[in-house]
């Protein structure tokens, strides 16, 4: 009867469509009062004791510094150096903007930030080339997804933080996966344009861009130069990072003022006011699985069922691209990852391996209806219809496809580099 009572008040909230935060404090609460001590200060304890690490402060600082970065001028000044040397490659816009999406995402660790920060510059650049509008969205919405899954990416650092594994070995992993699917949407492009005529590489503009943007080209460098390094940590790298990007944009590029800083600041402040107390709370609840051993029970009970592994890894991809289509990506990762990954291990599959899957898998979700992050953002931000904007993705979601499937079926990929 407990656990229906659970349920019950899970389905009533959800019927009153109230935040996921909500309801997972009151699953928190009902756990405390029925299973626990009766104790309800005990999720404040939780909450604290959960957001007490270190890691943490790497989120805000990369978000910080990806919008730092994208409100001054260095991404332009990065897709201007891409442009300049993806120039002679036939489609070479739709080559650049999978590159810049993928550089950027280095720097941000966002897959908003990358596509706003790329498509605000390629995607009206695109168009007045004469390509089609349909790859041009495609292009711009798909390749902001590359924000989830090549380093340093913020779903990367959430995964590590609520399964206990090594960021750094995460990141690691990140780079072959993230390469194959850049490779794949870059062969596409190159396919869907080959119509488009290639340019001549004009060096006097390849100058001009490199002696333009020569301070943003380090940034990638510095930022996981130091942390693949061991120099510093994640959290560290972070704050390098912001620092570095603050110098050059106030005092190089001289893009950036006070009041431009202090609306940057604001807006990363609600994103992070949306977020901490999602995390603080899934993490509480993280706690209250792991002491009633949770995870042990579902690794019991899905052994029951399923003993093949492959079995196993084929239903847990179908469960994520479906929870991609109706979850956020950080709040499938709070509240799945330390459920899954126990009984992913249980089969034999790599932690570090296993957490690649996931992200890929959600990182489709970032284009998939109804809750397509990517989707409702570009909606807003490039005033395109919806219907629109999912035509646009439909190719870019079947390449992911392949790309999970080659990522789930070939672990060398993940673990080559650790």
């Amino acid at each position: 009867m407990s656990a229906l009572g659970l349920c019950l008040l899970v389905l009533v909230l959800l019927i009153l469509r109230q935040p996921l935060t909500i309801l997972l404090i009151a699953a928190i609460g009902y756990v405390h009062l029925v299973w626990g001590h009766g104790y309800l200060d005990y999720i404040v304890e939780d909450m604290w004791t959960s957001l007490n690490k270190e890691l943490i402060l790497s989120v805000p600082l990369f978000l910080l510094c990806g919008a730092v970065m994208s409100k001054g001028s260095s991404a332009k000044r990065l897709v201007r150096i891409i442009r300049a040397l993806t120039a002679p490659t036939r489609g070479g816009l739709g080559v650049a903007t999978i590159v810049s999406c993928a550089v950027f995402a280095a720097i941000s660790g966002s897959s908003i930030v990358t596509m706003i920060a790329v498509g605000s510059v390629l995607y009206p650049a695109m168009q007045e080339a004469g390509y089609t509008k349909r790859y041009a969205l495609g292009s711009v919405v798909a390749g902001g997804t590359l924000g989830i899954i090549i380093p340093p990416s913020i779903p990367l650092i959430l995964y590590g933080l609520v399964t206990e594994t090594s960021v750094v070995d995460l990141f690691l992993a990140g780079l072959l996966p993230g390469l194959l699917l850049i490779v794949l949407m870059i062969l596409y492009g190159i396919w869907a344009n080959r119509h488009q005529p290639a340019q001549k590489m004009d060096w006097a503009e390849l100058r001009a861009a490199l002696k333009s943007g020569i301070w943003a080209a380090f940034f990638p460098v510095i930022l996981l130069g130091g942390i693949y390094s061991g120099f510093y940590s994640p959290t560290e790298s972070a704050a390098v990072a912001l620092v570095y990007a603050l110098l050059i944009e106030f005092f190089v590029h001289r893009e950036m003022n006070l009041r431009g800083y202090f609306d940057v600041v604001t807006e990363t402040a609600k994103l992070g006011g949306a977020l901490f107390p999602l995390i603080a709370v899934a993490l509480s609840l993280n706690l209250i699985l792991t002491e009633y051993r949770v995870p042990a029970q579902m690794v019991e009970l899905t052994q029951g069922y399923i003993d093949n592994p492959w079995a196993f890894l084929i239903l847990v991809n179908l469960l994520l691209l479906a929870v991609g289509a109706f979850m956020t990506t950080n709040e499938a990762i709070l509240i799945l990852a330390p459920i899954l990954m126990p009984v992913a291990a249980s089969y034999g599959f790599d932690p570090i391996h296993f957490g690649i899957i996931m992200i890929v898998n959600l990182e489709i979700g970032y284009l998939t209806p109804p809750v397509g992050m990517n989707l409702m953002v570009a909606m807003i931000t490039f005033r395109e219809k919806f219907s629109d904007l999912v035509m646009a993705v439909l190719p870019y979601i079947a390449l992911m496809i392949v790309g999970l499937a080659i990522i789930a079926l070939v672990p060398w990929l993940s673990l080559a580099l650790l």
